[in-house]
């Protein structure tokens, strides 16, 4: 599945790696955070070297829906609901300044995109008094939304109940945006090295990251690599990973002009595309929702097509061009991690936990991690930073963790109780398909992908947990800390940093 940006983008190649060489800053990971964070350090003129595994806007990045908003559905409310109001307005200043950041950069780099009028809509009268939280938690902190009855709405055709909206939010396409990062960080003097692996990082010592081919040296050393890839601060079990789903549609009919995402029900994410905000060419619709945690769902292919039934019920004609799923992961107390990491001897910072809002919380982030290695935050933005990085645990955050552990341990059980009800061996998986079977005790992952049947382990490398086949994907997802990797077994995101054992086939395995 590929992206609608990637359709037509030319993405920025890498630069020759050199196992040995030393920076001022190295940054794991070309997403946004990185690349933003990247720049900022670059321009105020450090040496610094991002390295990313895959190509720029791998992941999360690249498959953003490409909308920057502070109304952000229903996250103020539920922010709101277990924090002060002062926690609310610090992360809506963050995001906001993150905002700015960004809008600026594309003003220079000139990479277009639209202001457009953000929805956090009810789809049934069930929904309203969320929207009315959500309204009173954003006004609280700054914000100058108003609500929308039906009535103001009917024309729009999809059901809503009532809105609350905020005007001059922003639609930019992600990829566009990554590559003028690239050029920039280039000219300032970085460096980015794509398709190179980073396997550790370490803080004593000559601090270092460790990749597949060789290590690379660094005072500072940034990971941003959606959830961090060490295990320091266990952070892996403080956020939750979550896979939503995209599709783009041409629409022969009128394209709504706003942004809309459903705070009720199922989730319902519409965000137009022209050629100000997105690839040129006729006038398309991006329809996204049906999140669900990684490795924990009855079938993503399903998930997918509910999306483009609902849009064909309101949206007739529409064609499909693109369907492609993303990857986050949410704090269980509602706000990101950024910072430095524990026992990381102020070396080594990370950020995590943008719950789907990276176009704003990704720039954020590097204000905050760039101001903390050049070691001079601005007064104007002391506050947020200070705010969110001083917040208290309450007892509704741990209500919340405690729940997803329950969660992750009944995973833990029965997804190896399942395995050990089928040995191998077994029938060759129809094509796209993968079953998990057992041999010797031990869970095997048998998949035909491509006409190509592989048997590889299926215990992810992380922490032990049975590995779930993901049919829209192809590949092998984690239930307990949202790991994933392809069929052959690479390991493709998440805390786990060693690929799955291929095995060898059995007669009919």
């Amino acid at each position: 599945m590929k992206p609608l940006w990637k359709s037509t983008a030319t993405l920025a190649s890498g630069s020759p790696f050199e196992p040995g060489a030393k920076h001022d800053v190295a940054v794991v990971g070309a997403g946004l955070t990185g690349l933003t964070t990247a720049v900022m350090l670059a321009r105020a003129g450090l040496d610094v070297a991002v390295i990313e595994a895959g190509e720029v806007a791998e992941l999360a990045t690249g498959g953003n829906t490409g909308k920057l908003s502070l109304l952000q559905g229903k996250r103020l409310a539920e922010i709101r609901r277990h924090h002060s109001p002062e926690l609310v307005r610090a992360y809506v200043d963050a995001n906001r300044d993150g905002m700015d950041w960004l809008t600026s950069f594309a003003d220079g780099a000139g990479v277009p995109y639209s202001r457009r009028t953000d929805h956090s809509y009810a789809q049934t009268a069930d929904g309203l008094e969320t929207v009315r939280a959500q309204h009173d938690a954003a006004r609280e902190a700054g914000l100058a939304t108003r609500m929308l009855s039906a009535a103001d709405l009917d024309a729009t055709p999809f059901p809503i109940a009532g809105a609350v909206a905020l005007d001059d939010q922003v639609t930019i396409d992600p990829v566009t945006v990554s590559t003028a990062l690239v050029a920039d960080l280039l000219a300032a003097g970085g460096t980015v090295h794509t398709g190179i692996r980073v396997t550790g990082a370490h803080a004593l010592g000559s601090s270092r990251v460790d990749t597949v081919e060789g290590p690379l040296f660094a005072d500072h050393i940034v990971l941003a690599t959606g959830t961090p890839i060490l295990d320091r601060g266990l952070y892996f079990s403080k956020v939750s990973g979550t896979r939503s789903y995209c599709v783009s549609f041409r629409i022969s009919g009128v394209v709504p002009e706003g942004t809309y995402i459903s705070v009720d029900g199922s989730t319902r994410s519409i965000r137009p595309v022209s050629a100000a905000d997105g690839p040129g060419g006729t006038a398309q619709l991006i329809v996204g929702g049906n999140g669900h945690p990684v490795g924990r769902s009855d079938g993503e292919t399903a998930a997918i097509d509910d999306l483009v039934a609902w849009t064909a019920r309101h949206f007739p004609g529409a064609i499909e061009t693109h369907r492609w799923s993303a990857q986050d992961y949410e704090s269980h107390n509602r706000i990101p991690f950024v910072g430095a990491m524990p026992r990381g001897l102020g070396t080594i910072r990370f950020a995590t936990g943008y719950a789907k809002w990276g176009l704003s919380n990704a720039p954020a982030a590097a204000l905050r991690l760039s101001a903390e290695i050049l070691g001079a935050i601005r007064d104007d933005k002391a506050r947020w930073m200070t705010m969110l990085g001083t917040r208290l645990t309450v007892p509704a955050d741990l209500a919340r963790g405690a729940v997803e552990g329950v969660k992750v341990a009944k995973e833990a059980t029965t997804r190896w109780v399942a395995a050990e009800s089928r040995p191998v061996p077994v029938a060759r998986p129809t094509e796209g398909t993968g079953v998990v079977a057992h041999r010797g005790g031990r869970p095997v992952g048998v998949s035909t992908v491509d006409g190509v049947t592989r048997a590889v382990s299926a215990v992810c490398t992380h922490l032990g947990g049975v590995l779930d086949w993901n049919d829209a994907e192809c590949t092998w997802d984690c239930p307990l800390h949202a790991s994933r990797f392809a069929p052959d077994g690479t390991r493709i995101e998440g805390p786990a940093l060693r690929d799955l054992p291929e095995l060898p086939r059995s007669s009919r395995d």
